[in-house]
């Protein structure tokens, strides 16, 4: 009798023990369907085989409802687990409440990834992702187009880049450089031009007056290309002047080569690439980071296991393989300094150059933006229409961008409810 209720305690045991609950981890991605498709697959077989006791639910989104899908889920009390994130959005959801820290999840490996990377997911002290991949821009240039300017080297400032293209117009009368002025608020920092300081707006100094007018002095030189010069994307108009030959230099991410070299094989055959100047921040340009923030309200119980998770799923090995497929940069050190990147092939050309030249920049890559205003794009549309009227001569550049600072000023006394 004992021992037959011993043998039933212990299958009760043992069934109790089948039955356990699996721990359900729901990640969101932004428009990875269906070119990632396999991938993510692949990362999802891969991590349930090695974790049994784990089940995962991949969503994709298209990337101009996710947030709206997220927000819904977070006031619903069912948060996902994971979700992809840029960094403007990241540090809106933490200043929010929406988000929730994850410095414990990172732990030892936080070592892992690029201190850049996890220096753009810090707000206020603590640190909101898990960094995932990146971009920057390298300098693709016109060898015939410098050569008839007299110019031998790529610029290795924004200051040589200005002047190479006055230079490029005086003697070509060709475009030289085409800077995406509707960023004009990320130029500056990268300059080390602060836009704010003491919560108001501060990009009325001399120094900033200086800087629009070297912007100024090279459009009326016909340096920078007008063809879409102030509009919110003006990078299609950009790679169509230098597929043409009408622009000596485009400030893009590598894959433009490859655009380049499939529309313009007389273009690409006469461009070489460099990596994209350091400003005076040491921070360069265009970078971009994306990756995969644990939401509030997910349960505690739950986030060792996600920690465990969100760390494969940004590992070393995995941020490599994305990046090879998506030709974007790892945000992982190890995975950074891969030989794909790092290597530059015998007899290569300007796409597989550009890859190493961007590799050399990707350290020093950052997201440049400014934080913590509500409704931030109408503000910088005013500072983006005062550089306009002051680069193109419709306005004094003091007066434009000191009209630029009241409206910013205003709005920001009203949003922290100070009388202007």
């Amino acid at each position: 009798m004992k021992n037959s209720l011993l043998l039933a305690a212990l299958m009760a045991v043992a069934g109790a023990t089948l039955a356990a609950p699996l721990q359900r981890i729901e990640f969101w991605t932004f428009s990875m369907k269906p070119r990632f498709t396999p991938y993510f697959e692949d990362v999802v077989k891969r991590y349930e085989a090695a974790n049994p006791g784990v089940k995962l639910e991949w969503v994709d989104f298209p990337w101009d409802i996710i947030q709206t899908k997220l927000v819904t889920r977070i006031v619903a009390g069912k948060p996902p687990a994971l979700v992809n994130l840029n960094v403007p959005w990241a540090e809106e959801f933490a200043r929010d409440g929406l988000l929730a820290p994850v410095d414990a999840m990172l732990g030892a490996e936080r070592s892992r990834y690029l201190p850049s990377a996890l220096q753009d997911l810090s707000f206020g002290g603590k640190t909101y992702g898990f960094p995932m991949y990146s971009n920057v821009a390298v300098i693709a240039y016109n060898r015939e187009i410098f050569s008839a300017a007299g110019i031998t080297h790529a610029p290795r400032n924004l200051d040589e880049q200005l002047a190479f293209a006055r230079q490029i117009a005086q003697r070509t009368g060709k475009a030289g450089l085409c800077p995406a002025l509707s960023k004009v608020d990320g130029l500056m920092l990268q300059q080390g031009l602060p836009v704010l300081s003491g919560g108001r707006a501060v990009f009325n100094s001399p120094a900033h007056v200086a800087f629009v007018r070297k912007l100024a002095e090279t459009y009326r030189a016909g340096g920078l290309l007008k063809d879409g010069l102030f509009a919110e994307d003006n990078f299609p108009p950009a790679v169509e002047a230098y597929k043409s030959g009408r622009l000596g230099m485009l400030l893009a991410p590598p894959t433009a080569l490859k655009r380049i070299q499939a529309d313009a094989r007389d273009v690409y055959a006469v461009t070489d690439v460099a990596p994209a100047p350091l400003g005076p921040t040491g921070i360069a340009d265009g970078g971009w980071l994306i990756h995969f923030g644990v939401p509030a309200r997910v349960p505690a119980a739950d986030l060792p296991g996600i920690g465990r998770f969100a760390r494969f799923l940004t590992s070393d090995a995995n941020q490599l393989e994305f990046a090879r497929q998506a030709s974007v940069f790892p945000a992982a050190a190890q995975a950074a300094n891969d030989s794909f990147f790092t290597a530059v092939p015998a007899n290569a050309g300007a796409a597989e150059k550009a890859v190493a030249a961007g590799a050399v920049s990707m350290p020093y890559s950052r997201t440049m933006y400014v934080a913590g205003i509500e409704d931030y794009d109408e503000l910088r549309r005013a500072l983006v229409k005062a550089v306009e009227a002051g680069v193109t001569g419709r306005q004094d550049i003091q007066q434009a961008l000191d009209a630029a600072v009241a409206i910013w000023n205003r709005k920001l006394s009203t949003l922290r409810g100070i009388a202007p």
